[in-house]
């Protein structure tokens, strides 16, 4: 169990930091990557991936990948957009999502559209297959290679963190990152590749001590500050991979309860894309984290005084700003106030049913402490309907028979 449970952590963190963004492309000198990631049309798609326009960025990455066929990158750029779209109407893009190890122990309601999980297992496999392929003609084919482990690491975050199929994710983050430090042995200044081996770096560097041994004896070594130079280094120099490159620095220094680093780095990104849901809702997470209280708070009230102007967020998942106003309101013990928040949250027409569970949860908690008994049944009876064989259904069940009082 507590391999299984280690093994878990070590996936979900690789495949969850793996989701915290994409490519921006930008270029430096001496710095080496594929052209194709140069092409206007390219660039284009990407300003809109990064408003979250995410139909407007497959649109023009599905004619860039009609346009070069059997190209592995262009598959993978496709891939890419794809897969993030689905993550974002799952809620999966919240990283308070993957706070506790509730995510990794519990039974959790997914709504997985299996459409649209062929659609992302057979992009990933195309771009596999077309890139062993030119690897075949040619084994220094570093494009190919780096490609490879791109596709290699997007369809283990699916896999890992829609499925939650860890075995099956561990072997895909390996490989994945095998194939990116093999292009760094072939040309040390193909810098993008150093983003999937940092974060594989710092996530082995950065395991339990008997779990790090276990996994020595298969010659699995990481090293958190050899991992953040790597991540450092693709987010100043990385041609494709800066934001993503910084949007991961900025989860690790918030694990290592640097708050105020992690939120100047969040900055950043948020000036770069100010019309970026979720680099906004990323600031607030972390000033919540960060015990910032009411300036949390503040910051999550004005997300959602921004979605009500028109087109300022292109795609704005306001349940997720709801939730996490809820979570500030708790903390500075606003009950009735984080109640409200929540039920909003779970009201919300796109909200998928795993947030929704835990937003009625939470509000009926919140009803009890502050005593609104019968809201409180309310809320947890409909956290049961919504997901009855899930475990916060079970957390529902006990709470319904004894009033939850607080931790």
């Amino acid at each position: 169990m507590r391999l299984t449970k280690g093994l878990g952590k070590f996936v979900s963190l690789v495949a969850g930091i793996l989701l915290a963004g994409a490519c921006c492309v930008a270029w430096a000198s001496e710095v080496h990557a594929n052209p194709l990631n140069r092409d206007p049309l390219v660039r284009e798609a990407y300003e809109h991936f990064y408003n979250l326009d995410y139909p407007g960025a497959i649109e023009r990455f599905e004619r860039f990948h009609a346009a070069h066929p059997g190209d592995p990158q262009a598959t993978a750029l496709l891939l890419n957009a794809v897969l993030f779209q689905e993550l974002y109407r799952l809620d999966m893009l919240d990283t308070t999502f993957y706070a506790n190890d509730g995510f990794l122990t519990g039974r959790h309601a997914t709504a997985e559209d299996p459409k649209t999980r062929d659609r992302i297992l057979g992009l990933a496999d195309e771009a596999i297959r077309e890139a062993d392929w030119r690897i075949g003609k040619n084994s220094n084919d570093i494009d190919a290679y780096y490609a490879r482990g791109w596709a290699r690491s997007l369809k283990c975050t699916y896999v890992a963190m829609v499925e939650r199929a860890y075995g099956a994710g561990f072997r895909l983050a390996t490989k994945a990152r095998d194939d990116d430090a093999h292009v760094l042995e072939l040309d040390p200044n193909y810098v993008d590749a150093k983003l999937v081996v940092g974060i594989y770096e710092y996530v082995v560097g950065a395991l339990p001590w008997p779990f790090k041994l276990l996994i020595g004896f298969a010659g699995i070594t990481g090293s958190k500050s050899r991992g953040l130079e790597m991540l450092n280094d693709a987010g100043n120099r990385g041609g494709i991979t800066r934001v993503e490159a910084r949007t991961v620095m900025a989860l690790f220094l918030r694990r290592e309860s640097r708050y105020k680093e992690a939120i100047e780095m969040v900055r950043s990104l948020k000036d770069q894309y100010p019309h970026d849901f979720l680099f906004c809702l990323e600031e607030a997470n972390l000033r919540k984290d960060a015990g910032e209280g009411m300036v949390a708070v503040a910051a999550y009230q004005e997300i959602v005084s921004k979605s009500a102007k028109a087109g300022y967020f292109p795609e704005a998942r306001l349940e997720l700003a709801y939730f996490g106003l809820g979570d500030g309101l708790r903390g500075q013990r606003h009950y009735g106030e984080a109640a409200q928040a929540y039920e909003r949250a779970a009201g919300n027409r796109n909200v998928g049913p795993e947030l929704k569970i835990r937003s009625l949860l939470a509000a009926g908690e919140c009803r009890d402490m502050n005593g609104e008994r019968a809201l409180a049944e309310r809320d947890y009876r409909a956290a049961i309907s919504t997901g009855p064989d899930t475990s916060r259904a079970d957390a529902a069940r006990k709470r319904l028979r004894s009033p939850y009082k607080g931790n």
